[in-house]
């Protein structure tokens, strides 16, 4: 048996928190670690406690799991620390959407560039760095941070130039697209093998082969338009996929919001995007979906709570990578998967001090990334400019400096291709304001954007998006299920 601890940060995301759980518990040497779960609400924290320690109960392992408001006190002796925080909640990624649409600025995520998501950094950037002070004064030495919350890269960038710690960034998004892929062309688990590189978030399937056989553009396109759903679902992506001739990770409301060619004009917007769900484009549907759902463990407590009664089934064991690398560095059986580090020269053809997302091999030594990989050109350049943009937004969220941070959403490919610079600066400003109280480091500049505002001589709009549902309440969604 292997003892160790480890802090889970922003563990009252009940759902998230209980999967990652269990899937640690599913390596038979790790019974008898210390599962420290902390976060700033007490009510959520008590939920997953709850629900965690009726899994050690059912399997009558000896598994220790603590809950506390205090940070530190989690953090203190932990030898990898898990973060999965939202700075700010839903009220500030409110903003983040609602403020850029009145510009103009139409996103369906907002959370990893765009205005949405270069706010959203501005906000986790001085947490994350509250963390990192907090992993290298109280930790085990060489503790790693696993970082799971967006804007992902600019987090891991942040934790890494700033924070001074070990750290890696991990994102789903490579595995849900390899599972589309094996759809499509049939592949059975185990017949895919890819390789996929480029940035969080930006992605790409440079190579693919299905038992050894390699397949190409063509091929992979005619697939797609004949496969009846992710014809209709993802027609961005298959634009981007016959343009570029690769495939993104991204799903379809992603992907259209880091380019500057499909959510400009909402009549244009509404030809890619598809209603059948929120991630396939809907304007703020991931807003509205938090929001309808903002409630959803307290409803379904007692459904969570009567799964983790039941027996752990390592067959069952998710693709998320939190669990198989702590396994691969703890045991040294070899884990191979895609991470979220600094570049170094992986891929040759993106800036060193870039945060890359890249295939790599974990064992007892570490992460050992695939070095020399090449992208497309055509991936690189729109990976540099969003890289861009992310150390720009990196370096305003450190030092405080508003004019940076407007430069840094000025040079968004989307809101450069609908804003002028007037309007990015007044949307900045309304912004900051609007956040300021998740913004310690721009408190010496909100007086002044105050006065800005007043004066403000762009006009907005309340704009609708290029499609938008109402926003409805847990109490409807069940109701609708129950009638359903």
């Amino acid at each position: 048996m292997t003892r160790f601890k480890i802090a889970i940060i922003g563990a009252g995301s009940v759902g998230f928190t209980k999967k990652l759980f269990t899937d640690i518990l599913c390596v038979p040497e790790f019974a008898e670690i210390e599962v420290a779960l902390t976060d700033v609400s007490e009510q959520n924290l008590a939920m997953i406690k709850t629900i965690l320690d009726r899994i050690v109960e059912s399997n009558r392992l000896p598994t220790k799991v603590t809950a506390t408001t205090d940070r530190r006190k989690a953090i203190e002796g932990a030898r990898y620390i898990i973060s999965c925080v939202r700075v700010g909640g839903l009220e500030a990624y409110a903003d983040d959407i609602r403020i850029p649409l009145k510009y103009g600025v139409d996103q369906c995520v907002g959370d990893t560039i765009c205005a949405g998501g270069i706010l959203y950094g501005q906000r986790n950037i001085p947490v994350i760095l509250d963390f990192c002070k907090d992993i290298r004064e109280l930790a085990e030495p060489g503790a790693t941070f696993l970082n799971y919350a967006n804007p992902m890269a600019m987090n891991t960038w942040a934790a890494i130039e700033y924070g001074k710690v070990n750290t890696v960034g991990l994102c789903h998004g490579v595995q849900h697209g390899a599972e589309q892929i094996a759809e499509i062309l049939g592949a059975k688990e185990g017949e895919l093998d890819y390789i996929c590189s480029g940035i969080n978030h930006q992605t790409w399937f440079i190579d693919l082969r299905v038992n050894g056989r390699k397949i190409g553009k063509d091929e992979l396109v005619a697939a797609f338009e004949a496969h009846p759903v992710f014809s209709q679902q993802e027609k961005l992506r298959i634009d981007v996929l016959k343009r570029f001739g690769v495939y993104s990770t991204e799903s379809n409301g992603h992907l259209s919001e880091y380019l500057p060619w499909y959510r400009k004009r909402p009549e244009e917007t509404a030809r890619w995007i598809d209603m059948s769900d929120w991630i396939h484009g809907e304007t703020g549907g991931y807003l509205r979906h938090s929001t309808e759902t903002r409630n959803w463990f307290e409803t379904e407590f007692p459904r969570f709570l009567e799964s983790a009664g039941k027996p752990i089934d390592p067959a069952k064991r998710s693709n998320e990578h939190a669990s198989h690398i702590l396994e691969a560095l703890e045991t040294g059986r070899v884990y191979r998967g895609h991470f979220n580090v600094k570049n170094r020269g992986v891929i040759t053809n993106l800036p060193e001090d870039a945060i890359i997302e890249s295939p790599g091999f974990v064992d007892r030594f570490g992460i050992n990334m695939v070095s020399g990989i090449t992208l497309p050109e055509a991936c690189a350049a729109t990976c540099v400019s969003s890289i861009n943009v992310q150390r720009m937004s990196v370096h305003a969220a450190v030092s405080g400096d508003i004019d940076l941070l407007k430069l840094a959403v000025l040079h968004d490919p989307l809101v450069g291709a609908i804003c002028t610079p007037e309007e990015v600066w007044q949307m900045v400003d309304e912004m900051v304001v609007a956040q300021a109280r998740w913004l310690p480091q721009y408190a010496h500049a909100v007086d002044d954007a105050k006065a800005r505002l007043a004066k403000g001589t762009v006009k907005t709009r309340e704009w609708s998006g290029a499609a938008r549902r109402p926003v409805r309440s847990i109490e409807e969604l069940r109701a609708e299920k129950l009638a359903g």
